[in-house]
């Protein structure tokens, strides 16, 4: 049995959600999205709370139980709240800058690097050394700061790269004589 399936999804005041079939509209102060959920589990929205039942016991029904209620719950907090990333750049001469809709990297190579943003998600560089990346899309956010990151990850002997802001990179000790 699904612990996370049993519990409703609140929705707080100024959210609402839509059923049409299997696919769930969630509309808020932060714009609207949407889920379509599988044949698997049954959605409905009562007085300010969305529940998630599995149709049947099978072991299909009861994963996608869980992970229904689980992605609704981010719909709603999307909406409401959004989701926020943020990385920081450690090196000498390792710096970051927004030019319009396109972040600009500078990360030791020979060229700089131009990072187009893409829709839905906006990014800010509040210090030359830290990058936020904040929307209503968990996804979308979590994988445009991924690919931030990517341009220079840390490494494990000076640290220097674009790290997540709690992430923790496990040093090495360099070559002894």
């Amino acid at each position: 049995m699904s612990r996370i399936g049993k519990r409703p999804v609140e929705l707080p005041s100024g959210v609402s959600a839509s059923v049409s079939g299997q696919t769930v509209e969630v509309k808020g102060p932060k714009g609207a999205r949407g889920f379509t959920a599988t044949d698997d589990v049954t959605i409905t929205v009562g007085d300010n709370e969305v529940t998630v039942t599995p149709r049947g016991r099978s072991k299909r029904a009861l994963q996608q139980w869980g992970m229904s209620r689980t992605m609704i719950q981010n719909l709603v907090q999307g909406v409401t709240g959004g989701f926020r990333k943020e990385l920081e750049i450690q090196g000498v001469g390792y710096r970051a800058q927004m030019q319009g809709n396109s972040l600009k990297l500078s990360l030791g190579l020979s060229h700089e690097v131009n990072f187009d943003v893409p829709d839905g998600v906006t990014v800010t560089a509040p210090k030359p050394t830290e990058i936020v990346v904040e929307g209503n899309d968990q996804q979308l956010v979590g994988q445009v700061a991924a690919n931030i990151r990517d341009w220079r990850r840390p490494e494990p002997y000076k640290g220097k790269g674009i790290r997540y802001k709690d992430e923790y990179i496990f040093r090495k000790e360099g070559k002894k004589k």
